[in-house]
Parts: C-alpha cells; structure tokens; sequence
C-alpha cells in the first residue's frame, strides 16, 4: 500500500463497513480533513462539508455504513457539524477523546439501518501518548439465511475496533507500540470470554503508523490477521517513511476471519520482543557471532546468563526507560528463551529464539494439532469474509504519484470490499 503523511499531523479518517445485497460487506479507512494545519475556520469548514463526498465512497463503491474518524473533540464546532452531517445521513456516532485533554481523539459511526450495536467499550491505554481505541460489537441489522432453504436465520454478529498508535519516532518506541497493540487484543480476546462470544469476524481499523516490515505488522500477522490491501492486491512494497510525498503504508484494514487459528497472545509477543532485539543488534552491525558476544558479555562460558541478558536489553535501549520492557516482561522473556529451564541460554537457544526464529513456523503446526487432537466430533458453520477488492482513494497513489489537486487530506482513503463466506469452524473442548 503507497500511503503519504505528515509527520504528527492530525487527520480525520473515517472507517467504513456494511453489508451490502447480503453478500457483500465494504470496509473503508479513508482520510478527511487535516484540521491540525489549516490555516483558517474557513478552511476546516469546507473541508469538513467535503467529508459527504467521503461517506459516499470511491466511485463502484457503495456507500458505506459504517465510519471512524480519527477526530477533533476539542472543537465544538467541529464536532456539532459532524455529528449532525452524519445524523442526517442515518448514522449513529461514539465519540472518545484521547486521555490528558489532547484535544484530539476518535469517533465512530454505524449506520442504523444496517447494523444494531450490541456494545461499545473505550479502551484507554494510560500510556505517555494518551493513546485510546474504540471496540464496537454489532449485529447485522438483517439476519443471513444460515442454511440454502433460508428458513434457519443467522443473526451475525462482528467486532469492529479504531484506533491511532502513536508514532514510531525513534526505536526506543518499538516496545511501546507493541504495548498498545498488546492490549487491544488482549482487551478483545476478554471482551470475548466475558461475553461468551461464539467465533466472530474481527475488523481493526486505524492508523497504525508503521510499515509491512515493522514489528506491528509482523505481531498482528502471528495472531492470524491479514491487511485487507495486501491480500486483494498481493503487495509486498515495505517502503515507510514519515513524510508526506513519499511511500507510506501506514493505514490498514486488518481481518481476522473466525476459523483462524491463533497462537497464544503471549507467544506472538515474545516472538515479537525477540525480533526487536534482533533488529537492535544487527543495527549495529553486529554479525551472528558478534550478537552472541554482545549477549553473553564477559562470561567465559559459551552462553548467556540472566544477568547478562538483561545488560544486553539496557545496552540496546529495550529496558531501563519508562517505555521499555517492565520487569515482568523481561523475566517472561528469559523464561520462554530458556525454556528447559537450565539457568542459561546457549547458542542453540540463541538461534532458535532471537537470530533466526525458523521454527516459529514448526511451533505453529504443533499448536495447530494440539487443538486438532482436542476437537470435538461436531464443526460450527460460521460467517467470515474474503477480500475480494480494495483501493486507495485518488488512484495516484496506487501508482506512487500523489495528485497536487487533492488536498482534503495527506493520508489516501483505503477502502475495502469483503464477501461473505460460511465456513466450518471446529468446536474444541475446554
């Protein structure tokens, strides 16, 4: 995805998702106004009236019904205009203000006739960016007929969540933007416990500031999402950069389909830290030898001790700063390295763990057959989705041209069409 953005501009970016014919759901991450740099009342108001264009959609696109933004709620003004274009057009909004009066913060909107909000929870992160999600549960407004007869209805069900991570200045932040992500789907996964939820299609939205070879993207893929424009265009470009007029993909649509599997939440984060500190180390140059060294420090021994490792993780800045890794995670670290427990990690380990975690892949496959070993006889039919197309809005970017003559944002609008599917998803045992 080619993408542009000012550095730590503020923008509106409204999400949207419906149903439409009972078979198709549209999905749209778009980007209104950049109210933070206008210059002028004047402007912010006619780029907010522009926003109906928006809600309407690409052209062959319908229009979509449901909308998050990424939202000025210090203005009053603002937030009045919006509320009451969205009404009128058969919407209703959830507002959420980022924490320590930012000014800043999210808002999304469902149109009623289309969906029926079951829940809406606010996630607040408590973090130095203030950073805060929106988790919407809804219904569809129309039941799906759950069997070819039509006489068995299906009232489906979707998790919808937006949000804005804060922005990867400099790696020090590496840890902290896992943190957030950590917790919307550590929040989603109890949300689901507490709710008793069956399998359900999980939609996250947002601007997630980062890249296809950034550590976000490679935790939210261990857990089984896809990027909705990655998979309907096969795009491998990972070219970031922070400034508008050059490549970015930093907004995304990621899907999570019901019948996927997902490793324990606590694993992906590992293997996530573990890949940090493996970018850390051959940031500076070191090479596989040189990376143990570093590691094992002046211990004679060929391995690493605890109290080493944790010298290693101060040395590339991953702990002993307010936004590094606590205490706890560091101690989870260590554990889940050495794993049978001998008080040390060796090269082995080493390899296996933090230079070249191959056999990722083979943990998968064996977490896989357990649960396989653990079904039940019986397999539920549920509803997923398959991407069947996405664009950015203006086409330009596709191409990696940004049109001078658009100016009512500096991120494209991404928008996404999803088929309905029926799947089988197996019942495992408790």
């Amino acid at each position: 995805m080619k993408e542009f953005k000012k550095p730590e501009s503020f923008q509106t970016k409204p999400i949207g998702f419906g149903i439409v014919e009972e078979s198709l759901a549209v999905a749209a991450y778009h980007a209104p106004p950049s109210i933070y740099w206008l210059p002028s009342t004047s402007g912010w108001i006619s780029k907010t009236k522009a926003c109906g264009k928006v809600v309407a959609g690409p052209s062959g696109f319908p229009e979509q019904q449901d909308i998050g933004l990424e939202f000025w709620v210090g203005n009053e003004e603002l937030v009045h205009m919006y509320q009451k274009r969205l009404g009128d057009a058969g919407y209703i909004t959830f507002q959420l203000a980022r924490t320590n009066n930012r000014g800043d913060g999210l808002l999304t909107a469902v149109r009623k006739d289309y969906f029926r909000v079951l829940n809406y929870r606010e996630l607040l992160f408590n973090d130095f960016g203030d950073r805060v999600a929106q988790l919407l549960h809804v219904q569809l407004a129309v039941p799906l007929p759950q069997n070819r007869k039509g006489n068995v209805q299906l009232q489906q069900e979707i998790l919808i969540v937006n949000t804005h991570l804060l922005f990867p200045h400099d790696s020090s932040l590496s840890i902290a933007r896992l943190h957030q992500v950590y917790k919307i789907l550590q929040y989603v996964e109890s949300y689901q416990r507490e709710n008793k939820l069956k399998p359900i299609p999980i939609i996250l939205c947002g601007d997630w500031n980062g890249s296809k070879r950034g550590h976000v993207y490679k935790f939210l893929r261990s857990q089984g999402f896809v990027s909705s424009y990655d998979t309907a265009h096969q795009y491998t470009d990972s070219d970031a950069d922070a400034h508008k007029g050059n490549i970015c993909g930093v907004d995304f649509i990621w899907l999570l389909n019901p019948n996927k599997f997902r490793k324990p939440l606590k694993t992906s984060w590992a293997e996530a830290v573990f890949g940090i500190i493996k970018y850390q180390l051959r940031k500076a140059s070191l090479a596989e030898n040189d990376a143990f060294a570093l590691l094992k420090a002046d211990n004679l021994g060929d391995f690493i001790t605890h109290s080493s490792f944790c010298e290693a993780l101060c040395q590339i800045n991953l702990i002993g700063h307010p936004h590094g890794l606590s205490f706890q995670e560091t101690e989870d670290l260590w554990i889940q390295a050495d794993n049978d427990g001998n008080g040390i990690i060796d090269y082995e380990k080493f390899q296996r763990w933090i230079w070249n975690p191959t056999c990722s892949e083979q943990r998968e496959d064996n977490h896989s057959e357990s649960r396989e070993d653990a079904k039940e006889d019986s397999e539920e039919q549920v509803i997923g989705f398959k991407v069947k197309n996405a664009v950015l809005s203006p086409h330009e970017v596709e191409k990696g041209v940004w049109p001078e003559n658009y100016s009512l944002s500096d991120h494209a609008r991404l928008t996404v069409v999803f088929s309905i599917v029926r799947m089988l998803c197996p019942v495992f045992k408790t």
